[in-house]
């Protein structure tokens, strides 16, 4: 199964609750939107992401749980991006003042808002018709479009080259950090989650 993209006609655009209750009544996949109104359709994840995606989670809801300092919120959480966008990080957090601020109505939907810090990993298997490079060049543009909506700090974690590339509201270029798979990186979540840090050495061995 691949990634679908479907193009809308604006006839056709969805209102932000049309969106939701197709999400809703399509639960099997998972659903973003571009803010051009496209429509992507992903399918379910694979086993070896789940356990990656498994890993960042737990990681990061063990350093909040310390803290108390915002929200955990997995992979099949979509936000409604300020430019119109529905998207889906791997792994996100939002800071507890900006999370307490929605209404309960904002909260128990998809909530509009950009994550203060989210992960995207790149997926273990391509299918056939996608490229390496289309498959990076991909997660990079989502997370240029967290960064450019507010997004404090953003990791993209790619286990195939290997590399991660650490995307700052304040730089307008990713810093990339290439690495051999016997010497992985320890990432830090800076002043935005201050005292977290990550081993990515499980990432690499699902």
């Amino acid at each position: 199964m691949e990634t679908i993209t479907l193009n809308l006609p604006a006839a056709v655009a969805l209102t932000d609750e049309q969106f939701y209750q197709l999400s809703i009544a399509n639960e099997e996949w998972r659903l973003e939107q571009t803010p051009e109104g496209e429509l992507i359709i992903m399918p379910p994840t694979g086993g070896e992401s789940g356990i990656r995606n498994s890993d960042l989670t737990t990681d990061l809801n063990l350093w909040n749980r310390q803290t108390r300092l915002g929200k955990v919120f997995d992979s099949s959480t979509v936000f409604q991006l300020p430019n119109g966008a529905k998207r889906s990080p791997d792994a996100a957090w939002v800071l507890l003042e900006r999370w307490e601020a929605l209404s309960a109505e904002d909260k128990r939907k998809f909530p509009p808002l950009c994550p203060d810090f989210v992960i995207e990993l790149r997926e273990a298997k391509l299918s056939r018709r996608e490229s390496q490079s289309d498959s990076l060049e991909t997660l990079r543009a989502k997370m240029r479009y967290y960064r450019t909506n507010g997004c404090r700090l953003g990791w993209l974690i790619d286990p195939q080259t290997p590399l991660v590339e650490i995307y700052r509201l304040s730089e307008e270029v990713a810093e990339v950090i290439n690495f051999s798979f016997d010497q992985p990186p320890t990432l830090s979540g800076e002043d935005v989650l201050p005292g977290f840090l990550l081993d990515i050495t499980p990432i690499l061995n699902p």
